[in-house]
């Protein structure tokens, strides 16, 4: 094992499969000279040059439709939009293009494509650069979408999203780059659609995505102390969404919280809820409780930004309650 930031682990990841496939490319504003804008791509440029790493316009819709055009003629682009709040300037191209060209084709052409992109507030970057828009994707037909909690995940997850031959959404969380994590020094892969039990308990189900799933680790250790054993799960991939492992636990504890950023309303935890309703109903002990960010824009300023921000404190104080206490 070695100690990298989950900035570095995805370097890694992109440095790895660009040189065992001379077809990867990566494109993005700012990835080449300056590496990116979370320095998630440095020194790529240097190595694999301006053809391989390629600095784009700032025209999302633009880059991302290269990246298809590129990705249905042979290549295997790895596209970079500098915040998921973006996605509104090219989700035609996401939604319309990269999702349903297999299908429409009949399953003649495939379409290779990572589109990675930073999630989450923390920063006080404003409601235009914080937001959690993993629910537009998931809605969409023909786009696989992934939520790496740590440095190990990330790159597991993303070797495994550049070899995909199918569109990936690979969303990352901006409040995790600098965080140093151990990983294998080994190559390794991450399958999608198996998701990991980090911690077994008896007592409640803690299903939780993206960085939600450290503060969720977090808060099982105190709850712990208070006796409540907690199941805590990383969903890694939500489609393929391994609705089994959910489904089992429940069944085995009873109780289930979900912890997602993105806003409850329409989103991830809505669906995960229905999921166990209509599958382990009479397994449950207690309705439902999901810990997400409120049906709001975020704000710039830090004390009301962190207020609405689920954290360790939230998902403890939640789980508390599901249990009882």
């Amino acid at each position: 094992m070695k100690e990298v930031t989950y900035a570095q682990a995805i370097c890694e990841a992109l440095d790895e499969e660009m040189a065992r496939d001379e077809n990867v490319v990566l494109l993005g504003e700012d990835v080449g000279i300056i590496g990116g804008n979370f320095k998630t791509s440095v020194g790529l440029r240097d190595k694999y040059g301006d053809w391989r790493v390629k600095d784009t316009p700032i025209s999302e819709s633009g880059f991302v439709g290269i990246g298809i055009g590129s990705a249905i003629t042979g290549l295997r682009p790895v596209i970079e939009i500098m915040f998921s709040d973006f996605l509104g300037v090219c989700m035609d191209q996401i939604a319309n293009q990269a999702a349903k060209i297999r299908y429409m084709s009949g399953g003649q052409v495939k379409v290779p494509l990572t589109v990675r992109m930073p999630i989450g507030g923390g920063r006080s970057s404003a409601a235009q650069h914080s937001q959690s828009l993993q629910a537009w994707v998931a809605h969409i037909p023909g786009l696989k979408v992934v939520l790496p909690s740590t440095a190990a995940e990330a790159k597991g997850l993303l070797k495994t999203a550049i070899r995909d031959d199918n569109p990936v959404i690979f969303m990352e969380h901006k409040m995790e780059y600098n965080k140093k994590y151990l990983i294998p020094e080994e190559d390794y892969t991450i399958p999608f659609g198996k998701a990991n039990v980090l911690r077994f308990g008896e007592d409640l189900t803690i299903v939780a995505t993206s960085n939600l799933v450290n503060k969720s680790e977090e808060a099982a250790k105190e709850l712990a102390k208070d006796g409540i054993k907690a199941e805590v799960i990383d969903l890694r991939t939500l489609v393929p969404l391994d609705k089994e492992c959910i489904i089992d636990s429940v069944k085995k504890t009873g109780r289930l919280l979900i912890a997602d950023e993105g806003h409850t309303s329409f989103g991830i935890s809505g669906e995960i809820a229905f999921l166990v309703m209509n599958e382990a109903f009479y397994y449950l002990d207690a309705p439902v409780m999901r810990a997400g960010t409120a049906s709001v824009p975020l704000p710039f300023s830090p004390a009301l930004e962190y207020a609405l921000i689920p954290d360790t404190r939230a998902i403890y104080n939640k789980a508390r309650e599901l249990a009882g206490l």
